[in-house]
């Protein structure tokens, strides 16, 4: 077999495959086998019938036929590993010449990585969030504690902001109840906008007994996006109450004994949440500066490709799952179809490039992944994932997803490397050590995996 490379664009490549005819001849015999057994022939037992007499009754074209399919995907593969080139999809195939007993020439045309260079990355600079933990946000995480343990009972008066009411509700579109529009007993907190617009409007000022009746556009359900005529019955008003601020307090809500003890270990919860945070903003734009420094070409297909999953992701699984049509999420979202559209395309534009960036990178820096960082990658997934481990690893091993996994953990190394040679500035002009090794590369994992990965 002899072949040859021709560069089309910096994305696209076309090969031009000669093979001679004696090299297809394991796949003409395996014709021969398979055609053997689809067909009978009196006077030959199934499976026997010779080549020759194959060739008279069925024809020697569609012997070809079936062993060229067959010899195909082969000596395609060859001519790639020849080659060095690293495909993107499958190829445009068109045989150009098949001289029976003599030649088969055939060209494939295929989208490949573009060849890249990453220049001296050392220079990055970038400016991130100082962390500073306040007096008011230790305060706040001290209230949202309390608002867990508060207490609720019942009052002989009418709702108001911050009561907890249990409802019955009914809902009706065009004048008739809804099959699924009916729910007696729901619990609701004044104020909390879990339920639908407009009704803590229309449950204050009742008192148990009471109903009343609001117009809201249904979130979920049968009549999803519809406005509905929805008539509410309070049947029981409770107030809330907070526990008091003190030492009893602090032993009832946490291990520990005094509010002072409680207070400090918020604010250091606080300080290691913002600390997480500003490393990920750290790698966000460490990502930025690498991808400007860099001219990536991305190939058309594989683009299209792209958007179309991030698309669907969205629609069906994300989307479906809240009972929303992707014109009801414009819509809540404020935009036009000709904006999602623009940004779907450019963040499918960002992540290619990111994983092309990074996988170069992982080559140039010789990155290794070991079953450790793979094994710790699969339960950051998994936990994200809302699947056990186990569920998790089975998941990915059906389907032959282990080396996508092992290519998010070493893009995610890559990017820890360019972020720890880059300069990190906080917002105080003060240096940023980004602190536990292992931290860093997790963030870095996460962003790695969040722009190269959708839904």
């Amino acid at each position: 077999m002899k072949s040859a490379v021709e560069t089309l664009n910096p994305t696209r490549v076309r090969l031009t495959v000669e093979v001679p005819f004696e090299e297809l001849k394991d796949s003409l015999d395996a014709a021969y086998s398979k055609i053997n057994q689809q067909v009978t022939v009196k006077g030959f037992r199934k499976g026997k019938i010779p080549a020759r007499v194959i060739d008279q009754r069925f024809g020697r074209g569609a012997v070809l036929e079936e062993a060229v399919n067959d010899a195909l995907p082969k000596f395609y593969t060859e001519a790639v590993n020849e080659a060095e080139l690293s495909p993107l999809g499958q190829p445009d195939v068109d045989i150009t010449e098949l001289k029976d007993g003599e030649t088969l020439n055939f060209t494939a045309e295929v989208d490949v990585r573009p060849a890249l260079e990453i220049p001296d990355y050392s220079g990055i600079e970038v400016e991130v969030d100082a962390v500073e933990v306040t007096d008011e946000d230790v305060e706040k995480s001290v209230e949202q504690l309390r608002e867990r343990f508060a207490s609720t009972s019942p009052v002989e008066r009418a709702a108001e902001d911050g009561d907890v009411v249990t409802i019955d509700l009914e809902a009706k579109v065009d004048g008739e109840v809804l099959e699924d529009g009916i729910a007696n007993g729901v619990s609701y907190t004044i104020g909390s906008g879990e339920l639908l617009d407009g009704i803590d409007d229309a449950v204050k000022g009742l008192s148990a007994g009471e109903e009343g009746t609001f117009t809201s556009e249904l979130k979920g359900g049968s009549a999803a996006g519809k406005e509905a005529e929805v008539t509410v019955k309070v049947t029981q008003v409770a107030k809330r109450e907070l526990p008091e601020l003190d030492d009893e307090f602090a032993q009832l809500a946490s291990e520990f004994d005094t509010l002072d003890e409680l207070k400090a270990d918020s604010r250091k919860r606080l300080a290691n949440m913002k600390e997480f945070d500003q490393a990920t903003q750290a790698q966000e734009r460490v990502l930025e500066k690498l991808l400007e420094l860099v001219e990536v070409p991305v190939p058309e297909k594989l683009l299209e490709d792209e958007v179309n999953t991030r698309k669907h992701n969205l629609e069906h699984h994300q989307l479906g799952q809240m009972g929303l049509t992707l014109d009801k999420y414009l819509e809540i979202q404020g935009k036009s179809a000709e904006e999602f559209e623009t940004e779907t395309r450019e963040a499918a534009v960002k992540g290619i490039k990111t994983q092309f960036v990074l996988d170069e990178l992982v080559k140039k820096e010789q990155l290794n992944v070991n079953q450790e960082e793979l094994t710790e990658h699969l339960m950051r997934r998994a936990a994200s994932s809302g699947m056990s481990p186990d569920q998790f690893a089975q998941a990915v091993v059906e389907g032959g997803q282990v080396p996508l996994l092992v290519g998010e953990v070493a893009r995610g190394k890559a990017l820890a490397v360019v972020v720890e040679a880059a300069t990190v500035k906080d917002t105080n002009g003060e240096i940023v050590d980004l602190g536990d090794e292992d931290e860093e590369t997790e963030a870095a994992e996460a962003e790695a995996t969040e722009e190269t990965t959708e839904g």
